[in-house]
């Protein structure tokens, strides 16, 4: 069965993007020649990916706009609006829920939930997420998306490994 990760960015102070969502203060404390690519890693287990409307609008508008950077990969797109669906972005209308269990079930590597909060929110909810890559950013932002808020019940998890670099923290998390 595919497993499925969350792998995502969040400031000290738990938020995803600042107030107004962007996410422009995701750097560490020195120079980008100071990071690790720990991206790289990840996805050599992944080929699909799902996201929300709100995660997918950043990165063709603001985060990658002339590129898809996700080539590499199959990706759904959460929203009800209608779109049309390429070969590698399906925009889907339905519940991250039934698509994760669907996927879940289907062969391939590993699905990677890139965002948003409310999407990853529904999957925390339902205890369907397999492992947590929690990369802790040197900031405050005191306001903003919240990664984590309002879950319906405790998660107990299990600390698999910790690295740090550049005054990031990268956290890998799977449940107890």
């Amino acid at each position: 069965m595919r497993r499925i990760s969350l792998f995502i960015a969040v400031s000290l102070d738990g938020y995803i993007a600042d107030s107004k969502g962007r996410v422009g203060w995701l750097k560490g404390q020195g120079s980008d020649t100071e990071n690790i690519d720990t991206y790289s890693e990840f996805v050599k287990n992944v080929d699909t990916i799902l996201m929300g409307w709100n995660t997918y609008h950043q990165i063709v508008t603001e985060l990658s706009p002339t590129e898809w950077v996700y080539n590499d990969f199959t990706t759904y797109v959460i929203t009800h609006n209608k779109y049309a669906s390429s070969e590698k972005v399906q925009f889907v209308n339905l519940s991250p829920v039934s698509l994760v269990k669907r996927l879940k079930k289907e062969d391939g590597k590993d699905v990677w939930i890139c965002g948003g909060a409310n999407l990853i929110q529904q999957l925390v909810n339902e205890d369907l997420i397999d492992c947590y890559h929690i990369t802790i950013i040197p900031t405050l932002l005191g306001s903003g998306i919240r990664l984590f808020e309002n879950a319906e019940s405790e998660i107990k998890l299990r600390l698999l490994s910790a690295q740090s670099y550049n005054g990031i923290m990268d956290l890998i998390y799977t449940r107890r």
